[in-house]
């Protein structure tokens, strides 16, 4: 995954006439209170109402056991959406963080609690961070089968910088508790 998806494209701001590359980015989505299906797509509707941010895919929707979360917690929804966009990572973040709040995500019972909704930037081009705010690529993106398979399915060829192939790290962990639902489907008006 390169920082231009076509390094023949580059979008000036038309304010500033600053160039900004266009970025390929990988969004995991994830949902396991309320109407989980209906949180997923406000999610990706709200992805697509932002400015400078182009849906390119979006995966089936899978149904996950949960991980490193509390005893007893519901099932997750998730799925992954790939953007092409020039908004830098922090914003793309911020945006993340509010459509999160839209949806009432409760952030109180700590990081792995029951969630109305998760937007999880697991790749910005080949963008690192370390932040506290900002890791990049997501920390545990290679471990979470519910990331990996179904950006898999968008991208056979996928790659997490400094990670390895996504095939390769799907093979390693395996699908155990995790079921592709076909019978839920998201839809993108990109």
């Amino acid at each position: 995954m390169s920082e231009t998806p076509n390094p023949n494209i580059i979008d000036a701001d038309t304010l500033t006439g600053e160039m900004r590359p266009i970025r390929r980015v990988v969004v995991g989505l994830g949902s396991n209170l309320g109407e989980r299906l209906s949180n997923l797509q406000g999610a990706v509707d709200a992805l697509a109402d932002t400015p400078d941010v182009w849906i390119t895919g979006l995966s089936p929707v899978y149904e996950s056991e949960p991980v490193d979360c509390p005893p007893d917690s519901p099932k997750f929804l998730n799925a992954v959406v790939l953007i092409d966009t020039t908004l830098a990572a922090n914003r793309l973040l911020d945006r993340a963080l509010a459509i999160e709040d839209a949806y009432d995500r409760d952030r109180s019972d700590g990081l792995n609690a029951p969630r109305t909704l998760d937007v999880d930037l697991i790749v910005v081009g080949d963008r690192r961070s370390d932040t506290e705010t900002l890791r990049l690529p997501h920390p545990h993106a290679h471990e979470r089968a519910f990331v990996l398979q179904p950006w898999l399915d968008l991208e056979p060829d996928a790659q997490i910088p400094g990670v390895g192939a996504v095939k390769e790290l799907l093979d390693k962990i395996g699908t155990d508790g995790l079921t592709r639902r076909d019978d839920l489907v998201l839809e993108s008006d990109e």
